[in-house]
């Protein structure tokens, strides 16, 4: 699909190219990618409005309901396809584009109590805060589980790409806020607001994404009892989607189970997901390259 670098009608360019030719550039020692890569990131690059300090997510054809500027939670994982650009011959303004993406989401996309809202609304003028919404959770104002997810390592990514404490210490709250809610096979119901429901969905997509990131964030941390509570947190996580609970070992071409993408919408539930597998053995890997230290 090396067509996509050209997109740009939406942000989504940064989770499709990057996984691929990322991992391919930096581990398969593909280089050739690196201007697919760079012509990818300016591509997305071109979504960012400066009047909001985002880079906008959909179009409104697209998304009618929403005519304005919307800047989505899942976005923050599109900026590590930026900040690696800037550091391979891109335009170093792609730094300055994640880093400002980075701080107005911090801003406006989370509550007091350190959640997240999946869907923002901007006014592409004036940089205000419209409205609020989900499109993937249960309610407006409810929980989104992998919407935290995306905020966990999102953040996590951000500090080590800058190596500004802010993020660092913003990451960790949210990791903790995330764990605070999990149930006791630390993976989370698809929306943490319907969690008291059994025979709601699970998401072990989030699980894998938080995994994966808390293993980052028990090397960053400056904290040595939080980096080896989020070592063990992490682990816990990993042992439970390697039980035979969500392991598809046997069952299913895949890695995992009992994943839930958009239950809101009516599709993806209690399904295997392709992004569930990619952040499980990225999480598996950060976990073997840790003890191999």
């Amino acid at each position: 699909f090396e067509d996509f670098k050209y997109i740009t009608e939406h942000h989504d360019i940064g989770f499709m190219m990057f996984p691929a030719y990322g991992k391919g550039f930096e581990i398969g020692d593909k280089k050739a990618y690196k201007d697919i890569l760079l012509t990818s990131a300016n591509s997305l690059a071109s979504r960012f409005n400066p009047k909001v300090g985002t880079i906008r997510s959909w179009s409104n054809k697209m998304h009618p309901r929403w005519q304005q500027h919307i800047t989505i939670i899942d976005n923050m994982l599109n900026l590590e396809l930026l900040f690696w650009a800037a550091k391979n011959g891109g335009d170093a303004k792609m730094f300055d584009i994640a880093v400002t993406h980075a701080e107005t989401t911090m801003k406006n996309h989370f509550r007091e109590d350190l959640t997240s809202w999946h869907v923002l609304e901007y006014d592409s003028i004036s940089g205000a805060v419209l409205n609020r919404h989900t499109k993937q959770g249960y309610a407006d104002d409810s929980r989104w589980s992998r919407g935290q997810a995306w905020g966990v390592y999102g953040y996590t990514m951000v500090y080590k790409e800058t190596k500004d404490k802010r993020f660092l210490e913003f990451a960790e709250k949210l990791a903790d806020k995330y764990i605070s809610l999990l149930p006791e096979d630390r993976v989370p119901c698809w929306d943490f607001d319907v969690a008291s429901d059994p025979k709601e969905e699970k998401d072990a997509s989030a699980a894998a994404v938080v995994a994966a990131a808390l293993l980052d964030l028990s090397e960053l941390s400056e904290d040595k009892e939080k980096q080896v509570f989020y070592y063990n947190e992490a682990l816990k996580m990993l042992q439970s989607l390697g039980s035979t609970s969500y392991s598809a070992v046997g069952k299913a071409d895949s890695f995992l189970l009992h994943s839930t993408g958009a239950k809101s919408l009516g599709h993806e539930i209690d399904v295997a997901l392709i992004y569930a597998d990619y952040y499980y053995i990225e999480a598996l890997s950060r976990l073997k390259n840790l003890q191999n230290k």
